[in-house]
């Protein structure tokens, strides 16, 4: 099975992200995957993996029964997704995104002074959210 899943890393905000502080994603009639990760990481900081975000979304989004989500998830990982770097969070709406050491996540507003803090700390590895404009 492939992983998302970082330990100990910031997935910092795109550099040409347009958001200059954390915004919630606007809801727009369905709720789009940005809005299911955020409500997610937003009410349970470090409680889920990326693996566990990424699926819970593309299950409730695909309406996968419960009793399917085990067989489902292994078909889904079996082939590589992409991570959080791609996710509209910290691409567009401004969320660094943390993994702890146990792979655990949680968002932090770029504005934060939690998330500034990260970003100078050299102890926690970093890497830049994907750009959405090509250079």
């Amino acid at each position: 099975m492939k992983t998302t899943n970082y330990f100990n890393t910031l997935i910092e905000v795109a550099e040409d992200c347009p958001a200059t502080h954390g915004e919630i994603p606007p809801e727009k009639g369905n709720k789009t995957v940005a809005n299911l990760q955020y409500e997610l990481l937003h009410n349970h900081p470090y409680q889920f993996t990326s693996d566990d975000v990424l699926f819970a979304v593309f299950a409730q989004r695909n309406q996968i029964p419960e009793e399917e989500l085990a067989g489902q998830r292994e078909l889904f990982f079996a082939k590589g997704q992409a991570c959080f770097r791609a996710s509209p969070l910290p691409k567009r709406y401004g969320w660094g995104v943390h993994s702890n050491d146990e792979g655990k996540i949680a968002l932090f507003g770029m504005e934060s002074d939690a998330y500034q803090d990260m970003v100078t700390n050299k102890a926690i590895d970093k890497t830049k959210a994907m750009r959405s404009a090509r250079a």
